[in-house]
């Protein structure tokens, strides 16, 4: 029987995948602040209009700026932290739902631990029960 589980990939950290998760979190800081130029830009268009009550609207689009904000610090220190991590360590990069083979006679408490697959500069190194 196949069943979906959810398989953890991570990175390990060499210098170039330093600067790849570097410029992943800067586009995505510079994606953010755009965002949040956007809305404020939307916000005054909007109180112009006077379409919307302007207290529910302020409140609408004061709300989405510190989504974005919040975001924002959050990059700020997944970036600190990188430059921090020495070379080797290994960094969650996502979940990913596979396809597992189970069968009878199978362990289901090794079955439930899932597993984890280490990338190192786009090459999979190994793959590995948690």
């Amino acid at each position: 029987m196949k069943v979906l589980q959810t398989i953890m990939v991570k990175q390990v950290l060499t210098e170039e995948s330093k600067d790849r998760f570097h410029q992943k979190y800067h586009s995505r800081k510079l994606q953010l602040q755009k965002e949040c130029d956007q809305l404020r830009f939307e916000l005054k268009k909007l109180e112009k209009a006077k379409k919307f009550p302007p207290e529910t609207l302020k409140k609408h689009f004061e709300n989405e700026i510190k989504n974005h904000k919040e975001k924002i610090k959050l990059l700020d220190f997944q970036i600190e932290q990188l430059h921090i991590l020495p070379l080797g360590s290994e960094i969650k990069e996502t979940e990913l739902q596979g396809l597992v083979e189970i069968k009878e006679g199978d362990q289901w408490d090794e079955f439930l631990s899932g597993k984890t697959i280490i990338v190192k500069d786009g090459i999979v190194t190994e793959i590995r029960e948690r």
